[in-house]
């Protein structure tokens, strides 16, 4: 169960982990509410998993939907990615007879007032709770749930090395230059991402670097903001929007550095993506990326809410005796964000938990 289906953190997360997982006995289903394009649906749907569409259901009524969904669904286990949901579907499990094993997977350490003050009243009322990260498990997102585990996701690394070897014919779509160095950041645009510091960094850059190019690829509230920022700064020229990108993770692979400004994180699929093709990250330091990004190692961190040390932090990787050492040390750990491991834990968990409910 997931509130929207569009290009996402938790959302390629889920998308990526059914597409590798095992299918011998199980059959899965995701329901969903929200979603801009089909991108997802459609991988989903390749990858046998039954979809259920509630976009069509007015908004009023789609939480009734969701409970009928799973009714009629009668599923063993009931994994839900979103807090709304949970705090909706809790009570229902519940009383369901025979009753699901419940699971919610938490994506991020902060979520919206409202969120939290519907969530976490029926914390108590699931079997168990996946958190994403160590930090998102220390986070007040998790505080009353009877039983909380960590599983850090990851991504698909075949499929990140394939579009890191072919990192030029990706430069030739999207018309960047051959000389460039190039800063990708994927993220919606919404206040927790930062855009504007980012930008802030760029022109700081680029004073001294005027080889540099920040690809931008996502869309979301702020994109009338973001442009007119990068058009005050008279960027428009090294700062590209490329806006919604469909199969953003071929630009992370083909960029040079993957960059991220965010407030907060919990654990970012583009930084494993990042990671998975050997491309260095340069971020602040929030949420879990420090759990996976070492300074001087794999990229390098920056405190947050500072465009100085950002773009210090950007130069300092663009360094031709520095970036060479990240790069490596990038590939050399592709093999801890491999989502195939995490794919067959989510299988096994599935599958104790309902011969377990089926002996009970």
């Amino acid at each position: 169960m997931i509130k929207t289906l569009d290009i996402g953190g938790a959302e390629v997360l889920l998308v990526e982990r059914l597409r590798q997982t095992p299918r011998a006995g199980l059959a899965y289903s995701v329901v969903f509410m929200q979603a801009a394009t089909d991108e997802l649906v459609d991988v989903l749907r390749g990858a046998g998993v039954t979809v259920v569409d509630l976009r069509n259901c007015p908004r009023w009524l789609r939480y009734a939907r969701l409970v009928r969904a799973v009714r009629r669904l009668a599923p063993d286990v009931v994994n839900v990615h979103s807090p709304s949901l949970a705090a909706v579907l809790r009570p229902f499990v519940r009383l369901m007879r025979p009753r699901p094993s419940l699971i919610s997977t938490v994506h991020q350490e902060h979520a919206t007032r409202l969120a939290m003050l519907l969530d976490r009243p029926t914390r108590g009322l699931e079997d168990l709770m996946v958190a994403v990260s160590p930090q998102v498990a220390r986070s007040r997102n998790v505080r009353g749930a009877r039983r909380v585990c960590t599983r850090v996701h990851g991504v698909d690394v075949g499929k990140q090395r394939y579009w890191a070897e072919r990192a030029g014919q990706v430069r030739q779509e999207f018309s960047i230059p051959t000389d460039a160095f190039v800063l990708a950041c994927v993220a919606n645009l919404r206040p927790v991402k930062n855009h504007l510091l980012l930008i802030d960094a760029a022109s700081r850059v680029l004073a001294s670097r005027p080889d540099a190019l920040f690809a931008l690829a996502g869309d979301g509230p702020l994109r009338g903001q973001v442009l007119a920022e990068i058009d005050r700064r008279g960027l428009r020229s090294r700062v590209r929007f490329l806006g919604r990108v469909p199969q953003a993770n071929r630009l992370v692979a083909a960029a040079d550095v993957l960059l991220l400004s965010s407030h907060s994180e919990g654990m970012p699929v583009v930084v494993m993506e990042a990671i998975a093709a050997g491309v260095p990250v340069v971020s602040t330091a929030v949420g879990g990326i420090p759990e996976l990004i070492h300074n001087n190692r794999n990229g390098i961190l920056t405190r947050p809410g500072s465009p100085e040390a950002l773009a210090e932090g950007i130069l300092q990787a663009m360094c031709p005796e520095v970036y060479p050492v990240l790069a490596a040390g990038a590939l050399a750990d592709a093999a801890k964000v491999d989502i195939s491991g995490t794919a067959d834990w989510f299988h096994e968990l599935y599958a104790n938990l309902t011969t377990d409910a089926r002996r009970g």
